[in-house]
């Protein structure tokens, strides 16, 4: 019997989806400081987008060169692969990009850490519902429901706040959740015809170059205040690179539901890490961070443990 590669072992699932997702959390942070260090104020879509577009052209560069130095090859896309670089550039960085920065433009921040947690919940129901990878079973569900409500904990002491529902805001951010669950599906789908690694590479460039585009062609503009905001800015472009390589490989691997539900993580990684990088520890309720990270847990249990 052939022996298992590490990514698919139950091990190599959970260690690597819970860095993928610390890396994606500690990019949450490091964004607002960037945006600091380069003096984009937050209503300044243009330059965000502007921000975003460079960072994913060039995590998309690192994604090829680091698949690059593991196959000792320059990995090229097939022929056939325009379809599917145009559709994840379009679903994973343009629009849920695009959205998630005019939507946070106009909603607040915890709104988007949740709003942003029901794509897991998402891309299960478009994986069994849409494309019928898999069963939509109870269990699924169960498990999506409370690792949900363990992202809504952590953001408990905030809920009598700004309540309302804004097409622009909310709505935007709601559509763009949707677009990255969609996006999951189709790496998944995609991967057994192209490698996924090769496909998230070339679709950041993609996808990075038109953001960068349009940012640059509305007047955005990037100010850097000291040397260390393109180290910052290097950091981010790693941590996009990496982390999508994991999470590509992930999905080649196994089911959807088994990988997105490790999503619920990221925001709560997001709050933890905001508290340490900005100093906003003052604004956690502890009672409420442990709850989020029980209910999470039990979440991605019950989701991923085998029948009996």
């Amino acid at each position: 019997m052939d022996k298992k590669d590490f990514l698919q072992t139950g091990k190599g699932v959970f260690l690597s989806a819970i860095f993928a997702n610390f890396l994606w959390g500690s990019a949450s942070s490091c964004i607002k400081l960037g945006y600091k260090l380069f003096q984009i104020a937050s209503e300044d879509v243009m330059s965000q987008l502007l921000f975003a577009g460079i960072r994913f052209t060039f995590a998309g560069v690192f994604t090829i060169l680091f698949r690059s130095l593991v196959t000792h090859r320059l990995p090229v896309p097939g022929k056939g692969s325009a379809g599917m670089l145009v559709t994840l550039a379009l679903t994973q960085t343009i629009i849920q990009y695009s959205l998630n920065y005019m939507g946070l433009a106009n909603a607040p921040g915890f709104k988007g850490s949740v709003i942003g947690a029901s794509s897991a919940f998402f891309a299960v129901l478009i994986s069994a519902l849409l494309f019928r990878m898999e069963r939509l079973t109870a269990r699924k569900i169960l498990g999506c429901l409370i690792g949900f409500l363990g992202v809504v904990a952590i953001h408990l002491h905030k809920a009598g706040q700004d309540a309302g529902f804004r097409w622009n805001g909310e709505g935007f951010l709601l559509v763009g959740s949707i677009s990255y669950a969609l996006s999951s599906v189709l790496l998944k789908t995609f991967s057994s015809r192209e490698d996924p690694v090769t496909l998230s590479g070339y679709q950041f460039v993609l996808g990075g170059l038109v953001l960068l585009a349009i940012g640059a062609i509305r007047g955005g503009s990037l100010k850097p205040t000291t040397p260390a905001a393109w180290l910052l800015f290097l950091y981010l472009m790693c941590v996009t690179a990496v982390a999508y390589t994991i999470w590509a490989l992930l999905l080649e691997r196994h089911p959807v539901s088994r990988i997105t539900v490790f999503s619920f993580f990221n925001p709560v990684f997001g709050v933890f890490l905001s508290a340490l990088i900005l100093g906003e520890g003052k604004q956690l309720h502890w009672g409420f961070c442990l709850l989020s990270l029980l209910l999470v847990s039990i979440g991605i249990w019950i989701v991923n443990r085998k029948k009996t």
